[in-house]
């Protein structure tokens, strides 16, 4: 599969969705901030994602400008399971279907025959978006849990509540057209 792939928007506007390169580090973070709501880490570890992980993550242009991305890898213990990390739409962007086309494009270029991602409960879009990719895989979609929320620091070392974080798995992956 190509580094990239170009579609029209409804509207005519351009959209291209490739794999990561490090000068996309800076917009990774803006976008990740820009959410509200998913934790943002450093710049820093937005441009070793866009290093060391560009293969299994991708980000979404709109005539050019950074719109959104997905960061994901293949399990170290388990190379056959591809793990998505966060998933970002730019407010702007949103009610475009970006973040599913996103993700059948990295799931996809995985060759993964099964996918995790962690969401919390709150999260409906986050669990209406991976219950989607499992119906267009023609997939079951699991949750168990994952991470509760002691596993997390305190409140009082972080500033912030942290919900518990529920494993969903979707599989087996449809990635024969990649």
């Amino acid at each position: 599969m190509s580094n990239s792939a170009d579609t029209p928007a409804q509207n005519g506007e351009r959209v291209e969705i490739r794999t990561l390169e490090v000068t996309d580090g800076a917009a990774l973070w803006r976008l990740a901030a820009g959410t509200g709501v998913l934790d943002v880490n450093t710049p820093y570890a937005y441009l070793l994602w866009a290093r060391d992980f560009a293969d299994t993550s991708v980000i979404a242009l709109v005539d050019g400008q950074p719109a959104g991305f997905i960061s994901g890898y293949h399990r170290p213990g388990d190379p056959e399971t591809l793990f998505i990390w966060q998933v970002a739409v730019d407010s702007a962007f949103r009610g475009r279907r970006l973040a599913s086309r996103m993700l059948a494009d990295v799931v996809a270029r995985s060759g993964a025959s099964r996918l995790e991602t962690t969401i919390t409960a709150d999260n409906a879009a986050s669990i209406a978006l991976f219950t989607g990719l499992a119906r267009d895989q023609g997939a079951e979609i699991a949750r168990s849990d994952l991470f509760t929320e002691e596993l997390f620091p305190p409140s009082s070392e972080t500033g912030e509540e942290h919900a518990a974080e529920d494993l969903y798995t979707v599989s087996p992956l449809n990635t024969s057209d990649s």
